[in-house]
């Protein structure tokens, strides 16, 4: 009887993991190297090199700019870069003026043409801007360049609003009381008569003042500034008006007679001299035969003769 025997065959098992879930199969692709940013960039590696090499240059430029600063090279390398574009055709050779009437054509030519260098670079605008407005006539200056040989100056003149008469000159002043020029006893032109010791310098308050009686302000033809704190009013029928001190008594006084000049017409009718001093009253000085042409007084020659008129009493009463 044939006997069997039995082969036991060992089978051994792959471990498996916790939870029981197979671990996964190796990616084949896991053993290509990674690409790195620029590997990805459609560029060529010449273009790479031209960039680092001018990124290097650049760098270099950058520190040599840096020691050129601070060792006072920038000015002479901006001035040498300047002249060359002067020499390349952009320097000043025409001079374009606008606004100018009264001052000197001449003037302003020399003052924009005085240059150290004439290339447009190097004009210095504010200079000659400055330069410009130095000159009474001159409010303000705007000047600029224009490209490729014009220098552009444009000029906002002052308006002459009087005449400023003190120690015997005479000079033409703006509304602001600003000089502007002298001017002679032949050429004097149809503006008010401002005189006295700093007259000019309450131009602007003078002003105001006859702002405030329209009706008036035609027939003022002289004001003096007496003793540096009021003013005398002359008006053109030869009547003077003596205003009392500070900005709103002088203007009470001046409105109040413009009252009663719309009432009674006092200007023209043979009266010299309107003393409004006081406020509580206003004295009268009527003209004599013997009286001369009346003008302006200061304080210590005021003795002005009362006469009450019926402006006067009306005005009291």
């Amino acid at each position: 009887m044939a006997t069997r025997t039995a082969t036991r065959t060992k089978v051994t098992r792959k471990p498996v993991p916790r939870g029981g879930v197979k671990p996964r199969a190796q990616n084949r692709k896991s053993w290509m190297p990674k690409m790195s940013f620029l590997d990805r960039v459609p560029v060529s590696e010449a273009f790479l090199d031209k960039a680092v090499t001018y990124s290097t240059v650049g760098l270099i430029g950058a520190a040599l700019i840096g020691f050129a600063w601070m060792s006072g090279a920038p000015g002479y390398v901006g001035t040498e870069i300047a002249q060359g574009i002067g020499r390349a055709g952009f320097a000043v050779k025409r001079v374009e003026l606008t606004g100018l009437d009264r001052m000197d054509r001449l003037t302003v030519y020399n003052i924009a043409l005085d240059q150290h260098s004439m290339a447009m670079p190097l004009v210095d605008l504010e200079k000659v801007r400055t330069q410009l407005k130095d000159f009474g006539w001159v409010e303000d200056a705007r000047v600029s360049r224009r490209l490729p040989d014009t220098l552009v100056v444009d000029i906002v003149e002052r308006k002459p609003a009087a005449v400023w008469q003190n120690n015997k000159k005479l000079s033409l002043i703006d509304a602001n009381g600003v000089v502007l020029e002298r001017v002679s006893a032949d050429s004097m032109p149809d503006l008010p008569i401002l005189v006295g010791q700093n007259a000019n310098d309450q131009a602007r308050a003078l002003n105001e003042l006859m702002a405030k009686v329209p009706s008036l302000k035609p027939a003022l033809q002289a004001a003096t500034w007496v003793g540096n704190r009021r003013w005398d009013l002359q008006f053109s029928s030869g009547e003077t008006l003596a205003l009392p001190e500070g900005e709103d008594a002088s203007a009470r006084a001046l409105t109040r007679f413009a009252r009663i000049e719309g009432v009674e017409r006092l200007l023209g009718r043979g009266f010299v001299r309107f003393d409004m001093r006081d406020p509580k009253k206003m004295v009268v000085r009527v003209a004599r035969k013997s009286d001369k042409a009346a003008a302006p007084q200061s304080d210590a020659a005021e003795k002005p003769e009362a006469t009450n008129t019926d402006a006067e009493k009306g005005e009291q009463g």
